[in-house]
């Protein structure tokens, strides 16, 4: 497994962060794109974000309120999210002109990123839990962000950068280990991992960075930027 602690970026190269559990921000060229805000991440990540993209209502993806609060007081700020989220959103306040439903084939570009669409549904909590609309985003046409799914990429894509959820109470290791295995990334690196005590990180990575078979298994230290090149296709 490898630290991003060490990582810099080089020229042309893109910036990844982790702001906690779900939440992740890229950079490049000096535009920021944020996926899952949430209740359970740093949300001081809205204060410079170009651009949101939100793959599900749950609160430890978006915090409706703050999110919306960025919204009406950023004019550069723009969101995209499932229709129900969006609609949530602009009840809340934000305007409706910078708030855009996101579907599955949708493309669009999103701070100078390349951003499709992927995918429907959230991953089964329980047979007696209504499945909430999930969208996984494909970023540059090589990273995914599944949210709370095991949503495969588009048939004939390389995914170069898999962010793996590894902890919730829709998953089980097992799962997010065969979903690598399904991928086959170059890189993966652990999202999700909010409700886990630092053994409980330690215990996944040993598990789905030694089984999964990822080129690399990199964990995202908060605050400590991990430079990302897609490898050359």
């Amino acid at each position: 497994m490898t630290d991003s602690s060490h990582e810099a970026a080089p020229g042309g190269a893109t910036e990844i962060t982790h702001w906690g559990h779900a939440c992740v921000r890229l950079e490049r060229g000096g535009r920021r794109l944020v996926l899952d805000p949430g209740s359970f991440s740093d949300l001081s990540v809205l204060d410079d974000a170009d651009a949101v993209l939100v793959t599900h209502e749950h609160v430890d993806h978006v915090d409706v309120a703050r999110l919306a609060a960025a919204l009406g007081a950023r004019p550069d700020l723009a969101a995209w999210a499932p229709a129900g989220v969006a609609a949530q959103l602009t009840e809340a306040g934000a305007p409706a002109d910078r708030v855009h439903a996101a579907a599955d084939g949708d493309a669009f570009d999103a701070a100078g990123f390349a951003v499709r669409a992927v995918g429907e549904w959230h991953a089964v909590i329980h047979p007696d839990v209504p499945r909430a609309h999930n969208v996984a985003y494909l970023v540059d046409g090589a990273l995914l962000h599944p949210g709370d799914s095991f949503t495969p990429p588009p048939a004939g894509v390389e995914v170069d950068l898999l962010l793996v959820p590894v902890a919730g109470p829709w998953l089980k290791l097992a799962e997010a280990i065969d979903y690598v295995r399904a991928v086959q990334p170059r890189v993966a690196a652990p999202i999700h991992d909010a409700i886990l005590s630092d053994p409980g990180r330690a215990l996944s990575d040993r598990l789905v960075g030694g089984m999964g078979g990822a080129g690399e298994y990199v964990r995202i230290a908060p605050g400590a930027p991990y430079a990302w090149t897609p490898r050359a296709r």
